[in-house]
């Protein structure tokens, strides 16, 4: 049985489809049947909500049946306005339709990628260091990490491992998220499991459609570095956040380990798979959704708000000038409140990032 995880999409597959959908080109009437055929025939079979399915094809239908999109002859354009009429009924941001000029690599299973897809994908990942951009010391003995994607963990524990050994001996933590779009739900699970103690802690559950299962994520009792404990953590957010990237804010958020500082999120919390229409279609539909054992729901729809809501631009040096005085506050040595007074200075005056 495939697991909920290989159901997620991959990075690398959202980069290709981000990149294809910059492609123009004509297509006709036969290809938008298809296209619209296909894409139904896939909602119904795996969308989270299988009473919105049938909503979206009573929609998408009449919309046909009315010529809406006889006049349409770009497939970008097409594809785009799918999307506006998918959403319109779903509200659902992660359901979505992509062009692609150049054919796209033929699967065996229209929603599992071929080995093509799954090589770029390890290429991709490797390329960007499973998505780790940046670790730093700042002044005042605070440390910054910042991360741009969750991938798969097999690729990702190891720079995970590496940023949080450099900055094991720092006084508080933040984590950029910042330009963070997601990825795998179990990368956000081990990434929490730094942040708590060999006791798990239920993080998240993913309910599944077309297994009509729920699998739970807990931290882990056991990981390969050692654990970031008993210190402040905040996490930067803006409306790039993401799908994981929000579930990795909304966990920690709800279980008061983390200040959040920054714009609220994009508002995706159902995940799913990219789904080969045809030669020239893709569609991500999603067959999960997140619920929080926390809250009960999740946030989808409505993003997930920072504890302090700043614009984005100011997040950092915010977050950064919080940290300093919450240590300061806890400061006794006369050589530690001085050291840290120099360094809020040196935070205050620094320019955003």
């Amino acid at each position: 049985m495939k697991t909920l995880v290989q159901r997620r999409i991959s990075i690398a597959a959202l980069l290709t489809l981000v990149v294809t959908s910059a492609c123009a080109g004509e297509i006709n009437d036969t290809t938008k049947a298809q296209t619209i055929d296909s894409l139904l025939a896939s909602m119904k079979k795996s969308y989270v909500f299988p009473e919105k399915a049938a909503e979206v094809e009573t929609a998408i239908r009449g919309r046909m049946s009315r010529g809406e999109y006889a006049g349409v002859k770009d497939g970008r354009e097409f594809a785009d306005l799918l999307t506006e009429h998918l959403r319109a009924v779903c509200k659902d941001a992660h359901l979505g339709i992509r062009y692609s000029e150049q054919p796209l690599p033929v699967r065996k299973q229209n929603d599992r990628p071929s080995p093509e897809e799954i090589a770029q994908d390890k290429e991709m990942v490797r390329v960007i260091n499973a998505g780790f951009e940046r670790v730093e010391r700042l002044p005042g003995n605070v440390g910054y990490i910042k991360f741009n994607g969750f991938a798969p963990k097999e690729a990702g524990a190891g720079p995970l491992k590496a940023a949080m050994a450099f900055v094991e001996n720092t006084d508080a933590l933040i984590f950029d998220v910042r330009q963070n779009g997601g990825g795998e739900p179990e990368m956000v699970q081990l990434i929490c499991s730094y942040l708590f103690g060999e006791t798990p802690v239920h993080l998240n559950d993913i309910y599944n459609r077309p297994t009509n299962k729920t699998q739970q994520y807990w931290t882990l009792r056991k990981v390969s570095g050692k654990r970031y404990l008993d210190r402040d953590v905040y996490v930067l957010t803006s409306k790039r956040t993401g799908s994981a990237a929000e579930e990795f804010s909304y966990n920690l958020k709800n279980l008061k380990r983390a200040t959040l500082v920054g714009e609220s999120t994009w508002g995706g919390a159902n995940p799913g798979e990219v789904v080969r229409l045809n030669d020239h279609f893709a569609a991500f539909v999603p067959s999960g959704r997140a619920i929080n054992p926390i809250t009960k729901t999740n946030w989808e729809g409505t993003g997930v708000e920072p504890d302090v809501k700043v614009d984005a631009e100011q997040a950092l040096r915010t977050a950064h000038v919080m940290a300093i005085k919450r240590l300061l506050a806890k400061a006794t040595s006369p050589q530690v409140k001085a050291r840290l007074e120099r360094s809020l200075q040196a935070a205050e005056g620094a320019q955003n990032r």
